[in-house]
């Protein structure tokens, strides 16, 4: 199984943090491969909302990335599953708030399937690339309301 993993501290409160995350819309503020994204049904931020989303993928060419939120804490947790697209990762975003500053861990998770199990090293590196755009998240929440 691919795993990568990071986490950074924001100058924010768990709630707002959380609140910026949950709705997907705000993809493409911290994410740059985010080319399109739009809620394609239920609640935004809510269990069981799905985002349509078009990324940058290799060679410039367009790949989708559709996603469902699978679990949702306010505050705490937000968990997605990929559902369209060539690679299909679980992650989640976990929050953890002191003194009005939240730690954001994200992970994310992906059993290759296929050819994709020759593919190893280039999705691992995929996904640290992924995950290490939480710099992004930061300086995105910390110049402003979210």
């Amino acid at each position: 199984m691919a795993h990568a993993e990071n986490e950074v501290s924001i100058n924010r409160p768990a709630n707002d943090v959380y609140a910026f995350l949950a709705d997907g819309l705000n993809n493409k503020l911290w994410r740059p491969a985010v080319k399109t994204v739009a809620l394609a049904s239920g609640e935004p931020g809510a269990q069981g909302a799905v985002y349509s989303q078009t990324l940058a993928g290799p060679g410039g060419r367009s790949i989708d990335g559709d996603y469902e939120i699978v679990a949702a804490q306010p505050g705490k947790r937000l968990d997605f599953q990929v559902i369209a697209g060539p690679a299909r990762p679980t992650g989640s975003f976990t929050l953890d708030e002191n003194d009005g500053r939240t730690t954001v861990r994200f992970s994310l998770d992906l059993r290759p399937k296929g050819f994709m199990k020759l593919m190893g090293s280039m999705i691992t590196k995929t996904m640290e690339s992924e995950v290490g755009q939480l710099g992004q998240l930061k300086s995105v929440l910390e110049k402003g309301p979210a």
